[in-house]
């Protein structure tokens, strides 16, 4: 009996949670967490619960800049160490997002392990932006290469950790913005004081502050003075930017 063949897994994005149909001129690009190793195939459900609900808070608020929001499904649930599963498939993200939508800039915009892979592939050419919110990265190992940042020159960089985060260390994601930052000016760092990996507890400022970078970096609406100060400041300073109460509802552009 002829053994059946494999089927081969393929990442892909799901539907938009803008409106269809409308011109596009940005796009941001929603990556879920995952695990450090697993080849198992993701819940697409559990997968996009973690995202999906700051995709729609910034489909609504890019919906009249033409903002296509997606997330994207993995193969595989882990970043599986060269591998780096996650990160490319992110990559290939990207150029799906140029073969729907042209010459548009893209957001990465990645939770836990994606905000590693957001990260990793911020070097794509059509990538502008990267956010990435408390971002799982390995621990530091001397033996090791680094987690690289030369791909982020160019890009304009947001990250937010939570200072109480037991599953990601929130003091490598300060060592890699600090690395980051001496190569890329463009690059700050928020930190939400006493909250954990979940970021539950300000999860309504982490998402205004999401909004305010996206729709900076997209589009070119003015950051919050926050930002602005924290992409001015000199480190450390810039990359410990504490993440005021009630930073949503304070929010003024100007």
């Amino acid at each position: 009996m002829a053994q059946q063949a494999t089927p081969v897994r393929r990442a892909r994005l799901g539907r938009t949670l803008g409106p269809e149909g409308t011109a596009v001129s940005g796009v941001v690009l929603l990556l879920p967490g995952g695990d450090e190793v697993s080849s198992r195939r993701p819940s697409s459900l559990l997968a996009a619960s973690s995202v999906r609900t700051l995709g729609r808070r910034l489909a609504r608020a890019g919906r009249e800049e033409g903002l296509a929001t997606h997330v994207v499904h993995y193969r595989y649930r882990g970043w599986n160490g060269a591998e780096a599963h996650l990160a490319r498939d992110a990559d290939w993200a990207a150029d799906e997002a140029v073969r729907r939508y042209g010459d548009v800039p893209v957001c990465l915009v990645g939770v836990d392990m994606g905000g590693r892979a957001a990260l990793r592939a911020g070097g794509h050419e059509a990538v502008n932006a990267v956010l990435a919110i408390a971002p799982w990265l390995p621990d530091e190992d001397m033996a090791a290469p680094p987690e690289p940042v030369k791909q982020l020159v160019g890009r304009q960089v947001l990250i937010v950790h939570g200072t109480n985060d037991e599953r990601s260390d929130p003091e490598l994601s300060f060592r890699l913005a600090a690395r980051a930052k001496k190569a890329n000016r463009s690059v700050c760092r928020f930190e939400v004081h006493s909250d954990g990996h979940g970021l539950r507890h300000y999860r309504e400022e982490v998402a205004a502050l999401a909004e305010d970078f996206v729709m900076g970096v997209l589009f070119g609406q003015s950051f919050s003075r926050p930002v602005e100060d924290a992409l001015a400041a000199p480190p450390p300073l810039g990359l410990r930017m504490p993440l005021a109460v009630g930073f949503g509802k304070s929010l003024r552009r100007h």
